[in-house]
């Protein structure tokens, strides 16, 4: 399993929210090149960046910052990008791709409008797009998906969510638990575990909840690709020694 670190952009800034709230952000004083510096020399290969903005507003305010991040100097081991949040289009993700991005997470569409965004993964290829889906569960447990910056509601289950892709070559899907997400609360193991049960053939990114190290091997005992942590990593509340076994160039 592979630890990948993100990065929530909001108007330049790094932030982080509080189980997908916009009025519960806590600013970070570090900016995104420091923190992208910083995962490189702890060996991390990818870094997962949110658009805050585009995913609220559709505002693309934090490109001309993806873009000098995607860019990196070339005596420099690279970090890919895989960058979501507001990706509502084919020309936005032209646009991501054209800055240097490595991968695109699509999110909202791929819930309600899952014709047009099987065409994205058919023109660009399975490595380049991820599709994410944000989840509640409700009260008998189902994880239901949550769309337009976590604002909206759907009665659709995460698991109809990722069938309606079943005859795709679909590789990367991210879930976040959003009660789980800035809460320090621990990952939403059975999710993930019924996650793999159910697509196996999917590599599953795990989102939400990481607060120490133990959480990380727990997450690598269900079987998922990667776990995409924040805040745990930003206020440095794992060591170096428990994140070791997840970073690929530790």
């Amino acid at each position: 399993m592979l630890l990948i670190p993100a990065i929530d952009l909001r108007g330049g800034a790094c932030v982080r929210l509080l189980k997908g709230d916009f009025a519960a952000e806590t600013r970070y004083p570090a900016d995104a090149h420091e923190l992208l510096a910083r995962y490189r020399a702890l060996g991390a290969g990818w870094l997962h960046l949110v658009d805050l903005d585009g995913a609220r507003d559709g505002a693309r305010g934090n490109h001309a910052l993806i873009q000098t991040l995607a860019q990196q100097p070339a005596d420099e081991r690279p970090l890919r990008l895989q960058v979501g949040g507001g990706v509502r289009s084919a020309s936005d993700i032209d646009a991501l791709l054209k800055l240097g991005v490595a991968r695109v997470v699509v999110g909202s569409a791929a819930a309600e409008r899952p014709a047009e965004v099987t065409g994205w993964l058919q023109r660009h290829g399975p490595e380049r797009i991820c599709l994410a889906f944000d989840v509640r569960l409700d009260a008998d447990g189902v994880p239901r998906v949550q769309t337009r910056g976590w604002r909206q509601a759907t009665s659709l289950s995460l698991w109809d969510a990722v069938a309606a892709f079943a005859d795709q070559d679909l590789r990367h899907v991210l879930c976040t638990d959003i009660d789980r997400d800035g809460a320090l609360a621990g990952p939403n193991l059975a999710l993930y575990r019924e996650a793999q049960r159910r697509f196996p053939r999917v590599r599953w990114q795990a989102s939400g909840g990481i607060a120490q190290g133990a959480d990380l091997g727990a997450l690598a005992a269900t079987g998922v690709a990667a776990a995409i942590s924040g805040k745990a990593l930003l206020e440095q509340r794992l060591s170096v020694e428990e994140l070791r076994p997840f970073l690929p160039n530790a």
